[in-house]
């Protein structure tokens, strides 16, 4: 995969497993990694250490897109709209700092645009948004059994109650950016 004309984003909207199925669903979507950024821990932290609480990291995914099919802008549309941005450092059961609303950008015009869409959405939710908008630091990949979690564990319980309605809604509210249509 040339990454000639690709961009990438980095979100952490709660369960990484739940993030990374949604976007695996996007066309113009070429790779979606979980991982851990934004803590303070020394080294590579694991899944573990960040599910603690004490490393102050994120569960994030880091999505490789191509913008000439899908903008930043529709991108953060999104994310925004396929978890709860109005809930402080939980989504749903899931509750810590690891499970924080956030938006890591990597240059000053992903900045502008989180900004933009924050703003742009504001209006469109119950409760102030609490998105956390941040300069990304070092992302370290999460362990091999995160990744493609919800494709390889759909009939789990967790996968089967919590992501498969975020790709119901997913499927309902952004029909025309999807992959397939089914």
């Amino acid at each position: 995969m040339s990454d000639k004309n690709y961009e990438v984003a980095t979100l952490g909207g709660g369960c990484f497993w739940c993030t990374e199925a949604v976007f695996q669903e996007v066309k113009g979507i070429l790779k979606v990694v979980s991982g851990y950024t934004g803590g303070n821990a020394p080294g590579r932290p694991t899944y573990r250490e960040v599910c603690s609480g004490l490393t102050g990291h994120a569960e994030v995914v880091q999505i490789t897109y191509d913008p000439g099919i899908l903008s930043y802008y529709d991108l953060l549309v999104i994310f925004m709209t396929t978890h709860d941005p109005t809930t402080m450092n939980r989504q749903g059961a899931d509750v810590g700092t690891q499970y924080r609303s956030v938006i890591y950008y990597h240059n000053a015009e992903q900045q502008g645009t989180a900004e933009k869409v924050i703003e742009e959405l504001a209006d469109s939710f119950d409760g102030p948004i609490v998105t956390e908008v941040s300069p990304l630091a070092t992302f370290y990949e999460a362990e091999e059994y995160h990744q493609d979690y919800y494709k390889n564990n759909s009939s789990q319980g967790y996968c089967s109650f919590v992501i498969t309605p975020k790709l119901q809604k997913l499927r309902k509210q952004h029909l025309d950016k999807l992959k397939t249509t089914t």
